[in-house]
């Protein structure tokens, strides 16, 4: 699968949700969020994607494709992805995400009642 950087990865995601379940698997994902993130300032910044970037296996990117990923991630428009705007970016990244996101909403709300 490719973004629009041109940076292709295998999706994971759908499998890593059966095997952890979606409450896992949400907690992996802030896990991730954290790993990536500007300590000092709570955000994932150009410069702590860039310099962890490798934690993802995306060692090999260039500056333009981290700018574009975070373009396309920066909801908000403030240059950073906060947590919700990087949970957002992977579950578009992910298209067996998107289509089983449906199911797990109403399963999480079944389990609420």
């Amino acid at each position: 699968m490719g973004s629009r950087s041109g940076v292709v990865f295998e999706d994971f995601f759908p499998a890593m949700v059966e095997k952890l379940g979606a409450d896992g698997f949400m907690k992996e994902l802030c896990n991730g969020f954290r790993l990536l993130m500007d300590e000092e300032k709570g955000v994932i910044t150009f410069e702590s994607l860039k310099r962890n970037s490798n934690l993802l296996g995306l060692q090999d990117m260039n500056d333009d494709e981290i700018m574009c990923m975070l373009r396309e991630g920066d909801l908000d428009g403030d240059g950073a992805l906060n947590e919700m705007e990087f949970c957002t970016l992977m579950f578009r990244l992910s298209p067996g995400l998107m289509s089983s996101s449906r199911k797990w909403l109403v399963e999480a709300l079944v389990s609420e009642m």
